[in-house]
């Protein structure tokens, strides 16, 4: 079924929502938008895209009827070299409040990776546009499949949960509630405090032997430096190294 919009309406009556049954980005959308001058408090939501926007101009799988496909204009006190942290508290909100309304937990990849047991549930990107952060969201809800040669395997809420089909309405407004919560707690704190959230809610951070996308470089991570970037130590090496663009994987030969 398509988004109840005047449920998530009356979830979030402080967002102004801009509705489309069909599109071909949410991100091309806000980018439109907020050239017209939208505002920090403007949401694109789809119940389908066409062209849905991955990382590096890959594809986001945006079935029908399925998922949270959302843009967000957030407006953070970030200088530009520290934009990695603005990924660090759009990914932290999307695992509340997917485990606040689906009781499921959550893992981080650094990045922009939620995962439930070691499958891809939702994915972020951010999009600098002057001062303005244009974070793109896709959550996989009620999927119930799909295709066998992903990058990571995925999974879905209602696939996660045993069958169980989840509440878009509800996940959808808790995504807004926790994006404003850690957006407050990064303006009362400081970015110290997203490092050490994030640190503690994934597994990824620290100890976690890794394979760098763009290098192919093994290594371990050692936590994030104070702009939100990751530091992996090569195993050929020993250098410590700061990962400031790509990813990274599960070593295969690494026993976790």
């Amino acid at each position: 079924m398509p988004l109840d919009m005047e449920k998530v309406r009356e979830l979030r009556p402080q967002t102004e929502f801009y509705y489309f049954p069909t599109t071909g980005s949410t991100m091309t959308e806000m980018s439109r938008l907020l050239g017209s001058g939208a505002g920090a408090s403007t949401v694109v939501v789809a119940d389908e895209q066409t062209a849905g926007i991955g990382r590096f101009g890959r594809s986001w799988i945006s079935e029908k009827d399925a998922g949270i496909y959302t843009s967000i204009i957030l407006r953070l006190p970030l200088a530009p070299a520290e934009m990695p942290i603005a990924s660090l508290v759009i990914g932290l909100a999307v695992a509340e409040a997917i485990e606040k309304s689906s009781h499921l937990a959550c893992d981080l990849r650094w990045p922009n990776d939620v995962l439930i047991a070691d499958r891809k549930v939702a994915g972020i990107l951010t999009q600098l546009v002057d001062e303005d952060i244009i974070a793109g969201v896709g959550i996989n809800v009620n999927n119930t499949a799909f295709p066998d040669d992903l990058r990571t395997p995925a999974t879905s809420l209602l696939l996660a949960s045993g069958g169980r089909p989840q509440n878009r309405e509800r996940l959808l407004a808790k995504l807004l509630d926790s994006l404003d919560s850690f957006s407050d707690l990064l303006v009362s704190q400081g970015s110290g405090a997203i490092l050490r959230t994030f640190a503690a809610a994934s597994t990824y951070v620290m100890d976690r032997r890794v394979i760098v996308e763009e290098s192919g470089v093994r290594g371990t991570t050692a936590g994030l430096d104070q702009q939100g970037f990751l530091l992996v130590r090569s195993h050929d090496s020993g250098v410590m190294r700061r990962i400031s663009s790509g990813g990274i994987r599960p070593d295969p030969e690494a026993s976790v």
